[in-house]
């Protein structure tokens, strides 16, 4: 099964979540609050996403 390229963000996320779960745990809950917080200001920005990071229904 080959995965779907037009769903997978190209702004290095899923590269970010990997190296995230690999630290330990204190770590990483800094580390997915630091990430919380860089994703909400690009939403309160209004920060345009990358077409092949537009979700589709």
């Amino acid at each position: 099964m080959s995965e779907d390229k037009t769903s997978t963000p190209t702004d290095g996320l899923w590269s970010r979540l990997r190296l995230i779960e690999g630290q330990p745990l204190p770590a990483r809950a800094d580390a997915y609050s630091a990430l919380h917080d860089d994703l909400a200001r690009r939403l309160e920005s209004g920060a345009k996403l990358d077409p092949r990071e537009t979700p589709t229904r």
